[in-house]
């Protein structure tokens, strides 16, 4: 009896050493934000001189126009 009882007694001691000193990988850790939903996918147009695709946010609009860099803009649309 007192050998099944020592026995139990290291098992418990090798879980609760094991859950100190295993750094919680198992478990969520507090205070990590949420996942953050993933961005809106950006519109992608037609340069209308050079026809090159490129974000918006990266070109020149005028006059109704999307331009890939000023210099385009400059020269207007394609003839």
């Amino acid at each position: 009896m007192g050998k099944i009882l020592l026995f139990l007694l290291g098992i418990l001691a090798i879980w609760f050493l094991r859950r100190k000193y295993d750094g919680g990988a198992s478990r969520p850790r507090r205070g990590n934000p949420a996942p953050q939903p993933p961005a809106e996918p950006e519109r992608i147009t037609a340069c209308a001189q050079c026809g090159l695709h490129v974000p918006e946010s990266e070109g020149v609009m005028e006059g109704g126009n999307f331009y890939c860099s000023d210099a385009h803009r400059q020269l207007g649309p394609r003839a």
